[in-house]
């Protein structure tokens, strides 16, 4: 089918709108008409060239649409099903999946084999992030949709996808904060606010929230922390020493892909704490940490892709969760914008300005 989509053809470069062509569902496969696909900050990464890949692509990856049509062999999803279309593609089967890790799935499937998205010319558009969202329709492996109800909008549903799995993920399945645990999260753009609510959600107390844009400290507050920082204008060590009884955090989560961050993250966390890098660098970013101290205090650092989510699990536990009023997802979306539009909302993005744009289809 022919569809349209804002096409990457030069990292660092505007996107353009362009008619594609995309294929067909294969076996265990389905075809989405997307409602709504927010920008993440890992697009922008990738459209930017900061982890390479090849050219062109379709990116976007965090998005929520309408089930079209359905490939051979598919049994949990049905034309006009509303879904959430994750990049977590997975067999069930594997080694990591097993062991309940969906996001290291070992499977190669034919998608992963063969891109469904070609110019009108014939030629091969890769499939960005497995997903290929910016577009009018997407082709995805069926474990990547999971069905929501019919009255959760779509353009907030989009967020679950990426940043509240990511976020919220990162605390209640990556680290498993405990009640009464304190916490730092750095950064309170889109990812980080869904670490906040997670956090909140967990009972943790205090919930300490670090930026340096006012407006996003504000928004923090909003969505449970009951502590801000400034550091820009604070000393970001001095504060969590004297908000934890000189003892600083148990956890310490870094939603931003900054490399200071992640250093001042792993110093800002007590004896036997951790610290959880979510947030992701360009390539070729590293960071200075002295193992000793490491050794010495018991401390640990632990990595968090996709928030280790479970889409088939997590999705449904946090529209309950928002059906609930428990769980903020319309408060998240600071801008609208059509699919033309798409390079100022990237720009908006990138500014640091926007929680999380969303592109509406």
């Amino acid at each position: 089918m022919r569809t349209r989509a804002a096409v990457c053809r030069a990292f660092g470069k505007p996107l353009r709108v362009e008619t594609v062509e995309l294929a067909d569902p294969g076996p265990g496969e389905v075809l989405i008409r997307t409602a709504a696909c927010a920008i993440c900050h890992s697009d922008i990464f990738y459209v930017d060239g900061a982890w390479g890949g090849d050219l062109p692509a379709v990116y976007g990856h965090e998005a929520a649409g309408v089930v079209e049509a359905v490939g051979e062999g598919v049994t949990r999803l049905k034309p006009g099903d509303h879904v959430v279309a994750t990049l977590i593609r997975n067999c069930g089967f594997c080694p990591a999946c097993a062991e309940g890790a969906p996001v290291f799935c070992e499977e190669v499937f034919p998608l992963d084999r063969a891109t469904p998205l070609h110019d009108e010319d014939g030629k091969p558009i890769v499939h960005g992030l497995r997903t290929g969202a910016f577009a009018e329709a997407m082709v995805v492996d069926q474990s990547q949709a999971v069905a929501i109800p019919k009255d959760v909008p779509l353009d907030s549903a989009a967020l679950i996808a990426c940043g509240v799995l990511t976020g919220m993920g990162a605390v209640v399945n990556t680290a498993g904060v405990k009640a009464g645990s304190s916490v730092v999260v750095i950064g309170c753009g889109g990812v980080g606010l869904n670490s906040i609510q997670g956090a909140r959600l967990a009972g943790a107390s205090p919930i300490i929230a670090v930026d340096i844009e006012p407006l996003k400290l504000a928004a923090a507050r909003e969505f449970g922390a009951t502590e801000t920082i400034n550091a820009k204008s604070e000393d970001v060590a001095e504060r969590v020493k004297a908000l934890t009884g000189g003892r600083k955090a148990d956890w310490v989560f870094v939603t931003v892909g900054v490399k200071g961050a992640a250093e001042q993250g792993a110093s800002l966390m007590k004896r036997n704490g951790a610290t959880v890098l979510v947030g992701m660098p360009p390539s070729g970013v590293l960071a200075t940490i002295d193992p000793g101290y490491l050794a010495a205090d018991g401390q640990k650092i632990l990595g968090s892709k996709m928030g280790s989510a479970r889409p088939a699990i997590d999705v449904p536990m946090i529209v309950r969760l928002y059906r609930e009023g428990r769980l903020k997802l319309d408060e998240l979306i600071s801008g609208r914008y059509r699919l033309e539009s798409i390079n100022e909302a990237i720009a908006s993005s990138r500014s640091g300005a926007a929680l999380r744009n969303v592109i509406l289809f």
